[in-house]
């Protein structure tokens, strides 16, 4: 499906990886071995005695043995939930449903026919990964329509699709932690780290905008290496594609094309004006609960509102081509739009079972507190320090999916800790959110993971884990670097990491 140009050591060492990881098993069994691997380690934790003491709560926390009576009860009684419950399942099948009447009456392919003949080819890349970055803010969105649309792009232009969606997870999932807007995760992890803070000093506050200087020049920083990575190291593995739609050409629009993207933009104008209405009046029915607009439904419900925005403008584009006569050829794409999502739908059962085993048997916390102390055992300097708290923030992200779970546990033991260094909750909260952020793409733990490697599969047959970690692997090791300079260089200048968010703490006489 590819002809790739190899060479070169660390080209070699990913061509390894890719074939070592393809010949495992299909990751729907590599998944449920995950799952088999939890009830085993959970049962000898148990035995062995494993326990940590929780830095929040003080409780003591225990492995969990899943196989004893309770824990073989809770699995076959939780197996449909764990299933039907998992998150990001009814996120894609809701989000596709939309994506799947605005992709069948011909609108995806209009817009990106009129995108990719009025821009500069050269600047699609980094439009890609600057494009994932910001969508961030809008909860999943990026995962479920910037990465396939990203491998679209790049097909309609001659390039490997798997290299655009490559470019575009690097951008939504590797660049979590930097953004020009502020997102939902930003109160979150403010919240908790508030919270952590509080128990050296009762009435320190942390602001949603703790971090907000360092995402914004992490924006671009990342979107600079995220390009350098796709053209220099990505790209020349994959060569050019040579699948069945490999010889698309793409054609000027038509004047009933336009006018149908006329019209679908005019629906598109209602929705925002709709929206807005409701959102930035003080007293606006969007708001949330406490009046503001980081907790509206508009941000927490975003998919829903992709759905609306994306089916209405797929319809009116549809009616004007001629496409949709009738509801029945609407319900049609749909339905057609589901069929893609069947092997996601197969990894998704034994990718759910190994998270939710993982989770109860408390594996992963017991994992998460036992690094946390070996780092603060550790008698090391700021820069030394910080760097050790990315890489194992970043290793946790393997074993943990949620950024705010994980700093759950993390936060009440290195606040803390640090502000009795001398070092603000604020730097606490930006050298975790880099480490979270950089292993994202290659953590079989996030929760889009399966999804990834469905995507790639549309497109190569043979693709499988090997292949997204080949692929990955490269944007992970860059993050890191790069944004371990960044952070070096802002702690030697001791630049603000956000409004009123210095670097240093001093405890109040």
């Amino acid at each position: 499906m590819r002809e790739a140009k190899k060479k070169g050591i660390f080209d070699r060492f990913l061509n390894i990886l890719e074939k070592g990881g393809n010949a495992l098993p299909h990751p729907a069994t590599l998944f449920g071995i995950f799952a088999l691997a939890a009830l085993v380690l959970s049962a000898v934790g148990a035995w062995l005695g494993w326990s940590v003491q929780h830095p929040g709560t003080g409780e003591t926390i225990g492995v969990i043995n899943l196989f004893s009576k309770e824990g073989l009860a809770m699995i076959l009684d939780r197996m449909v939930e764990n299933y039907t419950g998992f998150a990001p399942l009814g996120i894609v099948m809701v989000a596709m449903l939309g994506i799947g009447i605005a992709e069948s009456s011909g609108l995806i392919a209009a817009f990106i026919r009129l995108l990719v003949l009025s821009s500069p080819k050269r600047l699609l890349t980094f439009v890609l990964v600057f494009s994932g970055i910001l969508s961030n803010f809008a909860s999943d969105i990026g995962y479920v329509l910037l990465i396939p649309l990203g491998g679209i792009i790049f097909q309609s232009v001659g390039r490997h699709p798997i290299v655009g969606m490559a470019a575009a997870f690097a951008g939504v999932s590797g660049g979590f932690s930097a953004n020009l807007i502020l997102g939902t995760v930003d109160p979150l992890l403010a919240g908790l780290s508030q919270e952590a803070a509080r128990i050296i000093d009762p009435g320190y506050e942390v602001n949603p905008t703790a971090n907000y200087y360092f995402m914004i020049v992490s924006t671009f920083v990342i979107a600079v290496i995220g390009t350098w990575v796709t053209e220099k190291i990505v790209s020349p593995r994959f060569g050019t594609y040579s699948g069945p739609e490999g010889e698309e050409k793409l054609e000027h629009l038509s004047p009933r094309e336009k006018k149908g993207l006329r019209w679908s933009l005019v629906v598109l104008l209602f929705w925002v004006v709709l929206i807005m209405a409701g959102v930035l009046p003080e007293n606006g029915i969007l708001r949330g609960d406490d009046g503001g607009i980081l907790s509206s439904p508009v941000i927490r419900g975003v998919i829903a509102i992709l759905f609306l925005i994306a089916g209405t403008m797929g319809i009116v584009y549809g009616a004007v081509l001629g496409k949709y006569r009738n509801d029945s050829d609407v319900a049609k794409s749909m339905a057609k739009s589901m069929q893609t999502l069947t092997t996601y739908f197969v990894l998704v059962f034994f990718a759910a079972q190994f998270v939710a085993y993982f989770k109860w048997s408390n594996l992963g916390v017991i994992m998460a507190v036992n690094g946390a102390e070996a780092l603060m055992a550790a008698d090391l300097g700021l820069i030394p320090l910080m760097l050790l708290f990315v890489l194992l923030s970043a290793s946790i992200n393997m074993l943990m999916g949620s950024a705010s779970a994980k700093w759950a546990i993390m936060a009440p033991i290195f606040v803390p800790m640090f502000m009795l260094l001398g070092y603000s909750p604020e730097l606490s909260q930006a050298v975790y959110r880099i480490g979270d952020s950089v292993t994202n793409i290659i953590s079989p733990m996030m929760s889009f993971f399966a999804l990834i490697i469905a995507y790639f599969n549309r497109y190569d047959e043979n693709a499988g884990l090997g292949t997204v970690m080949a692929t990955m692997i490269p944007y992970s090791i860059a993050f890191f670097i790069g944004w371990s300079i960044l952070l070096v260089i802002w702690l030697t200048f001791g630049l603000p990491l956000g409004p009123g968010a210095g670097l240093e703490y001093t405890m109040p006489g």
